[in-house]
């Protein structure tokens, strides 16, 4: 996976040397040379100095051939325009931002962006998204310690009861959308390929479902 971080301060050199030891192609960019030394010295991926606003900067980035997109620079209203930016100009849809104050969270949901709040979740939880397609944070609660997430429910779950797939004290069910009607599941409702399923859940029980998801897949 070809991933551009925006923002090279402690959260963005961090996860920009996990999604490189992961195996990933990883660009850096950012203004200040001094934030891009943060980079470990066997970083091998590419590190651009300059304006993450300016096109030809994210250019030089590989932007427009990324799989995925992480904005995590120390604004959050510049946070928010970056991914805009990545998904309306170069259409891509794997984006997670950094949010630091819970003032902007309503602007971050308003423009349907997935976000971490950095008060609670580190770099180590942007790249789990990251380095994951299979589930979406569409809402945080509180500090974060309860989000809403998102699964597409793939082909080999199809004909899965719902019971088999959410379990555990960390996670509920909350909704499954087929053919754009919403509903309220029941354990034994059968799954369809291609539901949309919205569990409310700590991160470690949507860990456990995003799991099953891949171990069944």
């Amino acid at each position: 996976m070809k991933v551009v971080v925006l923002g090279c301060g402690r959260m963005g050199s961090d996860l920009a040397y996990r999604l490189f030891q992961l195996g990933h192609e990883v660009s850096v960019v950012d203004l200040s040379p001094a934030a891009l030394n943060n980079l470990p010295a066997d970083f091998t991926g590419r590190i651009v100095e300059g304006d993450a606003l300016n096109q030809d900067v994210l250019h030089r980035a590989g932007i427009e051939t990324a799989d995925a997109v992480a904005a995590v620079t120390n604004s959050d209203v510049l946070n928010v325009v970056l991914a805009r930016l990545a998904r309306t100009e170069y259409d891509i849809t794997h984006i997670v931002v950094r949010n630091l104050e819970p003032i902007y969270k309503p602007m971050m949901e308003a423009f349907e962006v997935q976000f971490v709040s950095a008060a609670l979740w580190g770099a180590q939880r942007i790249e789990e998204l990251l380095s994951s397609e299979s589930m979406r944070t569409v809402f945080s609660a509180g500090n974060g310690e309860i989000e809403i997430y998102e699964f597409v429910i793939p082909p080999e779950w199809a004909d899965a009861a719902l019971s088999d797939l959410v379990s555990g004290n960390n996670v509920r069910p909350m909704s499954i959308t087929r053919t754009g009607k919403a509903f309220l599941p029941e354990n034994s409702d059968i799954l369809q390929e291609g539901d949309i399923l919205h569990i409310s859940a700590t991160f470690e029980g949507a860990e456990q479902v995003r799991h099953q998801l891949e171990r069944k897949g």
